[in-house]
C-alpha cells in the first residue's frame, strides 16, 4: 500500500465520524440552548419520545393525537429505550448527529467495494459531510429520517456485498423511520432489480416497501387520525386522498408538467446537484432513479420548503447522489481530477449554502430574554401541565400536558393548567404581543393563579396550591 499523509483507515474514518459527530451535536444543541428550536417538529418529537420511555399513552398535546398515527415512524420505540436511561432531548440530537455523521463511513465503504482508491474514498467521505443538507438537516430540531440516510447506504453495501440479513434489516429500519420512505425502498427494489442484476434482493425490497406504504398510509394512520394523513393537504390540487393524487398523476399531467418545467423546480435541482456537480456523469445516474419519489414528493409540493437545501426533505435523495458519484469515480468519468479541488469545490458550496450564519444572525435575535427564559423554566414544576410559546415549549415536553399560547389560545380553559409561561417581548411562532396580552388579561382574573417571575416581558403564573 503507498504511503499517504492519513493514519491508517479505520483510524481516518474514526476520527472523521467522531469529530463530525461532536461538531453536529454541538451545534443542534447550541441551537435549542438559544431558545431556536420550535415546538413543531422538535417538541412533537420529544413529548412523543418521552410518553413512550414512561409507558404513558403516546398522545402528544401539542397535536392533540397519538403520534404514531403522523408517520408510521415505529424507529421511537426503540429510540425512547435512551429516554429509559435518562429522559434528555439531547439523546435526540446525538442519534441525528451519529447517523448523518456515519454516512460518511458508509460512503468510503462503498468507494471501496467500488474498488475506488483509498484517498478518493476518503475524499467521497469528507464531500459526503460536507454536503449542505447534512448540516442544514442536523439544526433543524429532529426528524426520524436522519436514521435512514446510514440505513439506505448500508443497505445497497450489503446488497452488492450479498449479505441477505443484513439487507433486510436495513431495509425495515429505513421503513420505520418515516411511511413515505416506503416509496424510496420500493424504487430502489426496481433498481436493484433492473440495474444492479440483484433480483432477489430487488423483489423484497419492492415488495417491502409497496406493502409497508400499503399499510401505513391505508391502515395504521386513517385508524389513529381517523382521516388522510394531512400531509396530503400539501398536493390538494391533485386530490383529497392518496389514492385520488396518484390517479390524478396520471389524468392531469399538464399540471404535473407545468410544476416539473418551471423556474422555481430549475432552481431547487440546481442547489441539489451543485455542491456534487464536480463528480455527475450522466451514464452513472442510474442510482438516482431511487431519488425519484422523494424528488417527485418535494417538485409537486404546495410547500416550497420542500424545494430548499434548508431543512431535512431531500436528505433521502443524498445517498444515491453519492452512489451517482461513486459509479462515475469507478469508471474514471469525474471531470474535476484533483483531490484537493474536489474538497474546495465542496468546501466552498457548504460556505455558500450551509445555515452556519444563523449562529450570529436570526439565532441571537432573542438573546435578551435568555436568561430569562431559563430562570423562569427552572420554577416549572416536573410533570405539571404548562400553557407557554412555542420557542419555549420544546423545553418542557416531558410532561402529558403541554400547549401554546398561539392564536385562539384565548378562549382554552386556563384552569387546566398548573403553570402559564409568556413570553411579551418574543411571542414566536402564531403568536402576537396582542394575545400575549389576552392571556395575561385572562389569567389574571382566575384567583388560583399568581405571578411568581416577571423579567424581560417574560412571565411565569402558577397555581400555588399545586406546587
Amino acid at each position: 500500500m503507498k504511503k499517504t499523509n492519513f493514519r491508517p483507515n479505520l483510524d481516518f474514518m474514526a476520527v472523521l465520524v467522531v469529530g463530525s459527530t461532536l461538531f453536529l451535536l454541538f451545534c443542534s444543541s447550541l441551537r435549542h440552548a438559544l431558545f431556536k428550536s420550535n415546538a413543531f417538529d422538535l417538541g412533537l418529537l420529544d413529548q412523543f419520545t418521552y410518553l413512550l420511555s414512561q409507558g404513558l399513552p403516546p398522545v402528544v398535546s401539542l397535536a392533540g393525537y397519538n403520534f404514531l398515527g403522523d408517520h408510521a415512524a415505529l424507529v421511537f420505540y426503540p429510540l425512547s429505550l435512551l429516554y429509559r436511561i435518562y429522559p434528555d432531548v439531547h439523546w435526540l440530537f446525538f442519534v441525528q448527529a451519529l447517523s448523518l455523521s456515519l454516512g460518511s463511513w458508509i460512503v468510503w465503504a462503498l468507494a471501496k467495494q467500488a474498488q475506488l482508491s483509498e484517498t478518493k474514498a476518503r475524499i467521497f467521505a469528507i464531500a459526503y459531510l460536507l454536503y449542505p443538507v447534512i448540516f442544514n438537516a442536523n439544526l433543524y430540531d429532529f426528524h426520524s429520517e436522519v436514521i435512514a440516510i446510514p440505513a439506505l447506504l448500508g443497505a445497497v453495501w450489503s446488497a452488492r456485498a450479498k449479505k441477505t440479513g443484513l439487507f433486510l434489516g436495513l431495509v425495515i429500519l429505513v421503513l420505520s423511520c418515516k411511511a413515505v420512505l416506503s416509496l424510496t425502498i420500493a424504487a430502489m427494489g426496481i433498481w436493484l432489480w433492473g440495474w444492479e442484476k440483484r433480483r432477489k434482493l430487488g423483489l423484497m425490497a419492492l415488495g417491502l416497501g409497496v406493502a409497508w406504504f400499503a399499510i401505513a398510509t391505508q391502515w395504521i394512520i386513517p385508524s389513529i387520525l381517523e382521516i388522510e394523513h394531512n400531509a396530503v393537504s400539501r398536493y390538494a390540487y391533485l386530490g383529497d386522498s392518496i389514492g385520488e393524487i396518484i390517479l390524478n398523476l396520471f389524468l392531469k399531467p399538464h399540471i404535473i408538467l407545468g410544476r416539473v418545467f418551471s423556474l422555481e423546480t430549475l432552481e431547487y435541482l440546481a442547489l441539489l446537484l451543485l455542491p456534487v456537480a464536480w463528480g455527475l456523469h450522466w451514464l452513472h445516474f442510474a442510482p438516482l432513479f431511487c431519488a425519484l419519489p422523494t424528488l417527485a414528493m418535494n417538485i409537486l409540493s404546495d410547500v416550497s420548503a420542500q424545494r430548499n437545501l434548508v431543512m431535512q426533505y431531500s436528505l433521502p435523495i443524498l445517498p444515491f447522489l453519492m452512489l451517482a458519484l461513486i459509479g462515475a469515480g469507478q469508471q474514471n468519468r469525474i471531470w474535476l481530477k484533483s483531490h484537493r479541488l474536489i474538497v474546495t469545490w465542496s468546501a466552498i458550496a457548504f460556505l455558500a449554502l450551509a445555515k452556519y450564519g444563523y449562529f450570529w444572525t436570526i439565532y441571537l435575535d432573542s438573546i435578551d430574554t435568555w436568561s430569562a427564559n431559563r430562570d423562569a423554566i427552572a420554577l416549572v414544576q416536573p410533570a405539571h401541565s404548562v400553557l407557554t410559546a412555542a420557542h419555549i415549549a420544546p423545553h418542557l415536553t416531558h410532561r402529558q400536558n403541554i400547549q401554546l399560547a398561539t392564536f385562539g389560545s384565548q378562549s382554552l380553559d386556563l384552569s387546566q393548567f398548573h403553570h402559564i409561561l409568556l413570553s411579551q417581548r418574543h411571542p414566536n411562532w402564531q403568536s402576537s404581543p396582542a394575545t400575549v396580552q389576552a392571556l395575561i388579561e385572562k389569567v389574571e382574573t382566575l384567583p388560583q393563579f399568581q405571578l411568581i417571575f416577571e423579567r424581560d416581558g417574560v412571565v411565569l403564573y402558577s397555581v400555588i396550591s399545586h406546587q
